[in-house]
């Protein structure tokens, strides 16, 4: 190797170097903020992809036995607790604005503060919206509206089998979106604590950002349970 093209190569080793020591959150796989900023955020588009075929799949499922049994899933809909249902998406439209404002404290100077705040305050949506969620679940016990369940019985039904159908629809498609919200509100305990230590600003904000996608995805999630599982249905009663 020529002194010319060794030198060369010392010195953009050396300029790496001194570029990741100056940002510490910069991986060592990439070059650039930029690049890191836009291959994380590729990537978690990627993820909410395949999370859109995962429920469309039971969305798909969903609307094949309404289709088979509209008068069942009609009196089975009315069944739901319509106003909890409601209850849960404001709480969660709600979190959708903490969100948008913890990302948007993440991108001005010295706003660490701000960004705890705003992210517990979405923490907070969630966990209420698990609370209401598992007081339905509990009224849904009592009511023996548990698919499998001894004495299982919706009244005005003659096909007690399809109406199990439904409720084992409710549960997987509310229980897989709340394990979601388990996931995100996990996320957003780890951004508050890395927040408190102010590791996030104008020159590094990409996990708020992200996080912030995930959460919206899975609020637009409701946004499609609600009126599915507890309005579609309820004027053919």
């Amino acid at each position: 190797m020529s002194s010319g093209a060794h030198e060369h190569s010392v010195s953009t080793q050396a300029a790496d170097a001194h570029g990741h020591a100056e940002t510490p959150q910069l991986r060592i796989q990439f070059d650039t903020e930029a690049q890191q900023r836009e291959c994380s955020t590729l990537g978690m588009w990627i993820f909410l992809i395949t999370e859109v075929m995962f429920f469309g799949g039971m969305f798909a499922a969903y609307s094949i036995y309404r289709s088979r049994w509209p008068e069942v899933f009609a009196v089975a809909s009315s069944s739901m607790n319509v106003y909890l249902g409601a209850t849960n998406t404001v709480v969660l439209l709600c979190s959708s604005f903490t969100m948008v404002m913890a990302v948007r404290a993440s991108q001005m100077a010295n706003k660490s503060k701000a960004i705890v705040g705003w992210i517990f305050l979405t923490l907070l949506f969630g966990l209420t919206f698990l609370g209401v969620k598992a007081v339905e679940w509990i009224e849904k016990f009592h009511e023996h509206h548990i698919p499998g369940m001894a004495g299982f019985h919706l009244a005005g039904v003659a096909d007690q089998g399809a109406a199990q159908i439904f409720f084992s629809l409710y549960f997987g498609m509310t229980g897989l979106h709340a394990f979601h919200m388990v996931v995100g509100v996990g996320i957003m305990l780890w951004l508050a604590n890395e927040a408190r230590q102010g590791k996030f600003g104008p020159k590094y904000n990409t996990p708020v950002d992200i996080s912030g996608l995930y959460w919206h995805f899975v609020d637009i999630v409701w946004i499609y349970l609600f009126p599915l599982l507890y309005l579609i249905d309820r004027h053919l009663k």
